[in-house]
């Protein structure tokens, strides 16, 4: 393990962040932390207590990149206190939600629909070893390849690093964003809704990518993506055995029962229904266990 430089990291758990289903190309070392890229720049990071050690250098950047300022006890306080959401914080307490790269986490997400956690995680070092920039030495993630990049390949380019259909919509908006027709840094000056409108117009785009685009590229900390998983952790949770519970009913359900940091709340349902061995445990006959997608559009 190289030299490292202590962070402190009160009210974080580097694992369970990292392990979240919320970026995906961090590696784990071997020796108990994790190699990879914050934009563009190669750090190691590994957790002792309440410090994080960071290659030295980094430390303000993985502070930010980590989100090491939000208040979790606010937020925490935030929470609805039933049974799901209880147990959801006692399982991913110091889960924090990432900062991203707009362009990284926008176009990883894009590739996300219908797929595992794992594919998704595959597809991303896919495209990075092929398109993107080597660090130095190797032994880290390419860094993710610019629109620009994108942009110049070809739809089989993109397929041959397993996006199948998403392949399509990747490289178009890759063009659309290298030609300045979509502007994502202008969209952080938007509304919740314009934003959420204005990243649907990018193709294979829908309200449940867009909302996890807000959530973890636009810090919007409201937006609650609804993905197959968060769907039916809501049906199975809160409207067990109800029946005609439409989409709509589900967003404004979400909107009022987890209210401005809804975005934790959902990030810590998500990863405690796809970990936590007593809930697999109570819905491994069910429909719950069986894709495990992240997004559909």
């Amino acid at each position: 393990m190289p030299r490292l430089a202590p962070l402190p990291a009160p009210q974080f758990n580097l694992r369970q962040t990292l392990e979240s289903g919320q970026v995906f190309h961090w590696l784990d070392d071997g020796a108990g932390g994790y190699r990879g890229l914050i934009g563009a720049r190669p750090v190691r990071v590994r957790q002792q207590g309440g410090e994080l050690w960071v290659t030295p250098g980094a430390e303000a950047a993985a502070a930010r990149y980590f989100a090491l300022d939000h208040d979790l006890e606010a937020i925490y306080a935030s929470f609805p206190t039933d049974p799901a959401m209880t147990d959801a914080l006692a399982f991913c307490r110091g889960l924090r939600i990432i900062r991203q790269p707009l362009w990284e986490c926008v176009a990883t997400f894009l590739t996300s629909s219908m797929k595992q956690v794992a594919h998704i995680r595959q597809m991303s070092l896919a495209l990075r070893r092929r398109f993107g920039r080597p660090t130095r030495g190797g032994e880290d993630p390419a860094v993710y390849p610019a629109p620009e990049i994108l942009a110049r390949a070809t739809e089989a380019d993109l397929r041959a690093c397993g996006l199948g259909f998403r392949a399509k919509n990747l490289l178009q908006t890759a063009r659309l964003v290298a030609e300045g027709a979509v502007d994502l840094e202008a969209i952080r000056t938007m509304d919740d809704a314009a934003a959420l409108a204005e990243l649907c117009r990018l193709p294979g785009v829908g309200p449940k990518i867009a909302n996890c685009a807000l959530l973890f590229a636009y810090e919007r900390l409201g937006a609650f993506p609804i993905d197959v998983w968060i769907e039916r952790v809501l049906r199975q949770l809160y409207f067990k055995g109800k029946r005609n519970v439409t989409a709509r009913r589900l967003q404004e359900f979400a909107a009022r029962t987890f209210g401005p940091y809804g975005g934790y709340a959902q990030q810590y349902l998500f990863h405690h229904a796809r970990k936590a061995r007593a809930w697999n445990a109570a819905c491994s006959s069910t429909d719950l266990m069986r894709p495990q997608e992240r997004f559909s559009q």
